[in-house]
């Protein structure tokens, strides 16, 4: 059974429940959702609801969605580059081209196979079979921070910190053009693209998302800064980026232009994580270095060598 818990932000009130769940996770039809509310998987302040359901200011949204049919994921010995681990979280410093949890295509040489060798048993249940321990992911190809819960107690209070965006997130990125501005925030709304349902896009109606980016070195034809996420959408830094016409480097999917330099996908490297600690009540924070394909290339771009 996969679990999460979202809390609706201000311009959600007066929402039906089905048609902000159905946002909230874009990879449910809103039929899905429907049928998840009445059979008692969603609940709004631990109580049942039905589907004409409006979402008022500070309501807590739990979500429950069956397991998909059983697979058999197997524990990998696979070498993980891990920052910290107690008994309640794992944080990992996850490299480009590692899927983070099984799915079609990519049933071995995940991170959940990498950790359910390293912790054997002690994960989290809460997200089912085929994502234990995992509360948040980040894409194949961005490298960087992820943190996974070792009991259910800390996925739920991850989960919940994830879900009002109290979650600090920072990420390195070279994006393609020369931005003029030290500083930015873009904040544009981000859903399914109505055109292709495997990518994500800038839609009326989509999921509020905010971005705010600094500017750290300029390179004329390229331009290297940092992300900090105020919320966390489906591709966000490379949707928002591409939407005010400075697509990442390497994005094969948002940038519409022929990748150079032979890179396997977007420049992009979740360099900060910081949470408060599920047991602890304190808040922690974990910083990771560009990998050495990033240092490379912001090198060549000093030398000029475009």
């Amino acid at each position: 059974m996969e679990y999460f818990t979202a809390a609706p932000e201000s311009d959600d009130a007066g929402k039906r429940i089905d048609v902000y769940v159905s946002q909230y996770r874009d990879d449910l039809s809103r039929s899905q959702v429907q049928k998840l509310v009445e059979d008692g998987k969603v609940t709004v302040n631990s109580k049942a609801v039905k589907n004409n359901y409006r979402l008022r200011k500070n309501d807590i949204i739990d979500i429950e969605i069956p397991d998909p049919e059983p697979l058999d994921i197997v524990a990998e010995d696979i070498y993980l580059d891990i920052i910290y681990e107690d008994k309640d979280v794992i944080v990992i410093n996850k490299p480009q081209g590692m899927v983070v949890h099984p799915a079609p295509g990519h049933y071995s040489g995940t991170v959940v196979n990498a950790l359910m060798y390293h912790c054997k048993d002690s994960l989290s249940g809460i997200n089912g079979c085929m994502r234990p321990g995992i509360v948040h992911r980040i894409d194949m190809n961005t490298s960087g921070i992820i943190v996974a819960a070792k009991s259910d107690s800390a996925h739920k209070s991850l989960a919940l910190q994830f879900a009002e965006h109290s979650i600090s997130r920072k990420y390195k990125a070279i994006v393609t053009g020369n931005i003029k501005e030290d500083t930015g925030t873009i904040d544009k709304p981000i859903g399914r693209n109505p055109k292709d349902r495997k990518k994500m896009a800038v839609v009326a109606g989509g999921r509020n998302a905010v971005t705010h980016y600094t500017v750290l070195e300029r390179f004329g034809k390229y331009t290297y800064i940092e992300a900090e996420l105020e919320t966390g959408r489906t591709h966000q830094i490379r949707v928002h980026m591409a939407s005010v016409g400075h697509p990442l480097l390497g994005d094969d999917v948002y940038s519409g232009a022929k990748q150079p330099y032979r890179l396997s996908g977007q420049v992009l490297h979740a360099g900060l994580l910081g949470f408060i600690h599920p047991s602890t009540g304190k808040y922690i924070e974990f910083v990771s270095d560009i990998p050495e394909y990033f240092e490379k290339l912001l090198g060549r771009f000093r030398q000029n060598q475009f």
